[in-house]
């Protein structure tokens, strides 16, 4: 049986961006959490005031986690990364949200050979979850010996 953690890596992406003081999240988005076009600033004030959050800093480095061990944090990353070209403070407020969530769940790890040596798939879909342009999302999991390979 072996194990693969990212504890320090989450770590020093929750220090680097200043959220170590925050409380907790043990869900990563709640239904709450709908973002639209229509939420990216409009004018010049507003464009300016984002310039200023590191928005593309932190969902790159929630990207990275993702790909490596956070599965379960790739389809809030994908909802997210959509507003990277113009952020708006619902979306910061959102990758803020995933941010606590990581804080929350850090020292979790993926876990290989607990079980049988057998892969298993599953699938998922939202259809039309998108609010703007309704188009659908889906996902997958693939896992070997209890522990995810690909999502």
């Amino acid at each position: 049986m072996f194990w693969i953690s990212q504890e320090d890596y989450i770590e020093k992406v929750i220090e680097r961006f200043n959220m170590h003081n925050v409380k907790p999240m043990h869900v990563p988005l709640l239904g709450h959490f709908k973002l639209r076009k229509m939420q990216c600033p409009k004018n010049e004030k507003e464009k300016e005031e984002m310039s200023k959050v590191p928005f593309s800093s932190v969902v790159g480095s929630l990207m990275h986690a993702m790909i490596c061990t956070r599965q379960d944090i790739a389809y809030d990353v994908g909802v997210v990364s959509i507003f990277l070209s113009n952020p708006g403070n619902e979306h910061w407020n959102t990758v803020k949200w995933i941010l606590r969530y990581l804080r929350g769940i850090s020292k979790r790890f993926l876990c290989f050979g607990n079980e049988d040596l057998m892969f298993l798939g599953y699938i998922d879909e939202n259809i039309a979850g998108d609010v703007d342009s309704r188009k659908s999302t889906s996902g997958c999991l693939i896992t070997f010996a209890g522990g995810a390979t690909s999502w």
